[in-house]
């Protein structure tokens, strides 16, 4: 649905995308997170066709934004990090005035409206003034101007920044919502935790560059070569941390003080760990829990950006 190709945006000397290159699947929700300054914004707008790159391309349904920008504006809704609204219109007469923009007839944009309004969760709204509304419910009323001639692809800029955590709240279920209708969405934030909740797949970029791409898990995957285990047991405490210490690919093992359970961190691997648990069941240890902690998020990314440096200070 969406295929991005060695995309390249230079400002002078200053290059703001490198070589960029990731597709995204038909009715997935890809989600684009990196440092502000990092390349999300003008990836966008090259997307949305505001801005030509000055090498690359991208396809949007099989349009290039290069040479088919009419047909690719056509396919996408686009939400920008920052837009304008016209006070002086009304809820309704704001996304009456955009449907007649894209040829929307009045019979129909009269069914479309109400449709829109409660998707966003604005009907109560209809009827008062743009400049009235909290910020919060001025996002969700762009978003419904992107959607207004029902496109396949959703491109979203930091459609949470700065909105309180209810609001917030509101414009994740409504993504969520448009998920579940088939459409594609391309979304970005500088915050990662942020994304992961309704992403199923994750790129980072940083200076222009993406660095790394996949799943959440996978991206942790990627990062860290040890994982942390937690072990609750029903007995036999001590038996058990000795046990695990003899594993060779146990690093360290840190016992709860008061609880019955303890964690340790692991170099091998996903067989390797299967392996670990038989030999400890069938050695008759009581274990009533064994799972895998997950790393926090925002740790993830601030190692990922320390990684991303050194790679630059050797090059």
């Amino acid at each position: 649905m969406i295929e991005v190709r060695q995309l390249t945006r230079k400002f002078g000397n200053l290059t703001a995308l490198n070589a960029v290159s990731f597709n995204v699947e038909r009715g997935t929700v890809f989600g684009f997170v990196g440092q502000n300054g990092a390349g999300k914004t003008t990836t966008f707008n090259i997307l949305a066709t505001l801005l030509p790159p000055t090498s690359g391309d991208a396809f949007i349904n099989g349009y290039s934004v290069v040479h088919q920008p009419k047909e690719v504006r056509k396919q996408i809704g686009y939400m920008p990090d920052f837009f304008g609204v016209y006070d002086h219109l009304k809820v309704e007469e704001y996304l009456d005035f955009f449907g007649s923009c894209f040829g929307i007839l009045p019979n129909e944009r009269k069914k479309l409206i109400p449709q829109l309004l409660e998707l966003v969760n604005l009907t109560d709204k209809k009827n008062t003034y743009v400049d009235l509304l909290s910020r919060g419910m001025k996002q969700r009323l762009c978003l419904a101007r992107a959607l207004v001639h029902d496109p396949e692809v959703l491109i979203l800029d930091e459609p949470a920044s700065g909105l309180d955590p209810k609001a917030r709240s509101e414009v994740k279920d409504i993504i969520r919502e448009l998920k579940l209708m088939g459409k594609t969405i391309l979304i970005s934030s500088h915050i990662l935790p942020e994304l992961a909740e309704m992403s199923d797949e994750i790129g980072i970029i940083e200076k222009g560059k993406l660095v790394m791409k996949g799943s959440v898990s996978e991206i942790r995957k990627q990062l860290s070569g040890e994982k942390v285990i937690e072990v609750k047991m029903n007995g036999q405490l001590e038996e058990a941390i000795r046990f695990f210490e003899d594993d060779p690919f146990v690093t360290s093992v840190v016992k709860n003080e008061g609880n019955k359970q303890f964690i340790f961190t692991y170099k091998g691997t996903d067989e390797q760990q299967i392996q670990l648990l038989r030999s400890a069941v069938l050695k008759g240890l009581p274990i009533t829990s064994f799972y895998e902690r997950e790393r926090n998020l925002e740790r993830v990314f601030i190692d990922i950006m320390k990684e991303v440096e050194k790679d630059e200070a050797i090059q």
